[in-house]
């Protein structure tokens, strides 16, 4: 059956972090739709003043992080002693787990374009050992077809290609570049959420109109089918069994009871948030 859309979240312009503009796609209103995926920001500038104040420190909890940069240089470092720097077409996922200090710096670029996106974590595996890691330019496969270059991130692109393997929920993340005026078609977990978020161009989903900038949720199906048009499209899709279960979340940590933020909180203050010291 042949996936169709319920629902198109336009993005909004916000402002976070020390003072990054960004467009927010997907938050607080669209957890439930797009379980298991919470957040969505969207980057797109090419004036430095946007965004080179970054993200200093900040704690997360309860999350993974997943930073894909299309165009641009982001350094980063975080709580158990990793550092290093995204590049075009590079990836940072980072399992924030029991708790994990990090921070974001992008540097000054011709264009700064990209995203991050918020994977929620299963109840029980909330507070696991954080975890961290690059995925360079030579670990994302691409698949050149006929009609469409795909990059795969993470996931099974159509058993054509694999990117790397998600440790707790087995999300799907593929760069999708449709040439003009043609049909992509992929086939999908029919249980699976199933969104794509449009970086450039325009297309249609049976018969449907999507924008750019835009995140476009689909309804169960095993089978997704997007014509570009004569500008061709871009987007990236996003696949993952949804939770489920209940969500509080506050600021940068998302667990499942107000009891558990409010412990997290109290840790913060209190210095204890960490649980997991770098191995010696």
């Amino acid at each position: 059956m042949k996936r169709e859309i319920v629902k198109i979240v336009k993005g909004q312009r916000a402002v976070d972090g020390a003072g990054v503009n960004l467009v927010r796609v997907l938050g607080h209103d669209t957890v439930n739709d797009f379980d298991p995926f919470l957040m969505l920001d969207a980057f797109d500038s090419t004036d430095p003043n946007d965004y080179i104040k970054g993200f200093p420190f900040h704690p997360h909890r309860g999350i993974e992080t997943v930073t894909y940069l299309i165009n641009g240089e982001m350094e980063h470092q975080d709580s158990l002693g990793n550092k290093g720097v995204i590049r075009d077409g590079e990836c940072q996922w980072m399992t924030t787990g029991s708790g994990i200090m990090h921070q974001e710096m992008p540097k000054a670029s011709d264009r700064m374009l990209g995203l991050q996106l918020w994977v929620n974590l299963p109840k029980e595996d909330k507070m696991a050992e954080p975890h961290y890691f690059d995925i360079s330019g030579d670990m994302i496969k691409t698949v050149e077809n006929k009609n469409s270059i795909v990059k795969v991130i993470s996931g099974n692109y159509m058993d054509k290609a694999r990117g790397v393997d998600p440790k707790y929920i087995k999300v799907t993340l593929l760069d999708v570049n449709v040439k003009p005026n043609e049909e992509f078609n992929i086939d999908l977990n029919k249980e699976d959420n199933v969104f794509i978020y449009v970086v450039d161009g325009e297309g249609t989903v049976e018969g449907k109109k999507v924008e750019s900038k835009s995140a476009v949720l689909f309804n169960k199906g095993d089978e997704l089918s997007i014509k570009s048009s004569k500008n061709g499209i871009r987007f990236v899709l996003f696949a993952g069994k949804p939770l489920h279960e209940p969500i509080a979340w506050a600021g940068p940590v998302v667990m499942n009871t107000k009891e558990e933020l409010q412990r997290t909180f109290r840790e913060l203050d209190e210095g204890t948030f960490i649980k997991h010291n770098p191995k010696k």
